[in-house]
């Protein structure tokens, strides 16, 4: 699988941490920045992986930024998207079984290295289920297009 990450500069050193830790695990990493502790705007990073994952680019993204909440607010922006902010790997394995998210974000001053990791295994490992909740996925769907300019 080809995951996408990005982040702003709280979060730079526990990117470079998962992207060699997802890597390790066999998948491809890109790295959509920032690579700078200097201050950034998250949104510019949210949206890039989100329109990645848009394109085909990569299958799956992997946000971080001091909390997860603001980079995962400008993903979701995008048609398509359904970023969550996980602080635990339940939540993380239940977005993706029963919202099929797409993406995973994260907030680099709430989990730790450890803590992390595992919630990314949660959410690589889970698999959508469909069936009653494609209805609620749809429905989604249906509120974005209402949306649409």
């Amino acid at each position: 699988m080809k995951i996408g990450f990005g982040n702003d500069h709280a979060a730079v050193e526990l990117k470079e941490t998962l992207m060699r830790y997802v890597s390790e695990l066999g998948h491809e990493c890109v790295d959509f920045g920032t690579n700078s502790t200097d201050s950034v705007d998250y949104p510019e990073y949210g949206l890039k992986v989100a329109e990645a994952i848009k394109s085909g680019e990569i299958d799956k993204g992997i946000l971080i930024c001091g909390t997860g909440i603001g980079i995962s607010l400008a993903a979701n922006k995008v048609p398509g998207i359904r970023a969550a902010v996980c602080s635990e790997p339940f939540t993380a394995k239940m977005t993706v079984q029963h919202n099929n998210a797409n993406i995973l974000a994260m907030g680099a001053r709430v989990v730790g290295e450890g803590l992390a990791k595992l919630i990314v295994d949660a959410f690589l490992e889970a698999t959508y289920e469909g069936g009653r909740h494609q209805i609620r996925v749809d429905m989604l769907t249906d509120i974005e297009n209402k949306y649409k300019e």
